[in-house]
């Protein structure tokens, strides 16, 4: 989505980052699954975030209250599998979908003096001095 300037917003995450969402989202077995998507809607604020994250939290909404009615306990083979689905779908995300690549350098004219080179001879000058 633009913003006021004309420029997308942007949010770009490493290597490190994305892991540690993804870490944040199976050590709390997936019930911290909204989190992580609640960042990238604020901070980019698109509205394929926002729908990112309202699916996930109703996910929370709807399995909270499914573990406790459940009358099979742990044993709901359709709850393993709800479970394991969003843990997945959530890493998958997150690794790859969520948040957008580095752009590239910008990669300098044909012929541009680099502002790192130092210049030994005379430009236009083949043969030195």
């Amino acid at each position: 989505m633009p913003t006021t300037s004309g420029a997308e917003r942007r949010l770009t995450a490493g290597w490190f980052q994305r892991l540690a969402w993804v870490v944040l989202v199976w050590v709390s077995l997936g019930f911290l699954v909204w989190v992580p998507f609640l960042y990238v809607a604020v901070r980019r604020g698109l509205s394929s975030d926002w729908v990112a994250f309202g699916s996930f939290a109703l996910y929370e909404c709807l399995i909270l209250p499914w573990a406790v009615m459940t009358p099979d306990g742990d044993g709901d083979a359709f709850f393993g599998i709800a479970i394991l689905v969003t843990l997945l779908t959530a890493t998958v995300l997150l690794l790859t979908a969520v948040f957008d690549k580095k752009p590239p350098a910008a990669q300098p004219a044909y012929g541009a003096v680099m502002a790192s080179q130092s210049q030994p001879y005379q430009q236009g000058y083949p043969y030195g001095r």
